[in-house]
């Protein structure tokens, strides 16, 4: 009897990435590219002098998004992204520089190009539900 194979068909997105470890390089890259890089400098002033606090929300959100363990709705509940996210100025400059920003972050921390198109497909019907100012 052979071992059955395991596609990414058949995985969560959490393990296709592999597990915590990935998800954490792809957060920390993510605000450090929102950091660093000029072009992301609006999304990155709606984001408040300390980005600890984002850092660690993100990674616990995008862990239990991807099929991976629900450390977020552990600690705060039901994700509410949209009434948590009101507060900020999110209009379609920011909506596409967190896009870009995530989607460099993946590139640069190595996401299989497939979960990449995957996941720049959902990151964008989120992204785009997200905002609250502008058409």
């Amino acid at each position: 009897m052979s071992e059955k194979q395991i596609t990414p068909e058949k995985i969560t997105p959490f393990d296709w990435m592999g597990g915590e470890p990935q998800v954490k390089a792809l957060v920390e890259r993510f605000y450090d590219l929102m950091d660093l890089e000029p072009g992301y400098a609006e999304l990155r002033a709606v984001h408040g002098s300390d980005l600890a606090s984002a850092r660690e929300k993100l990674f616990w959100f995008l862990c239990g998004w991807l099929g991976g363990p629900q450390h977020y709705t552990e600690r705060f509940g039901h994700p509410r992204l949209r009434a948590r996210h009101m507060p900020f100025k999110i209009g379609i400059l920011e909506r596409d520089q967190w896009l870009a920003c995530m989607d460099q972050a993946m590139g640069e921390v190595g996401v299989d190009q497939a979960l990449r198109v995957r996941l720049d497909e959902s990151f964008f019907k989120t992204a785009d539900w997200m905002r609250n100012v502008g058409a």
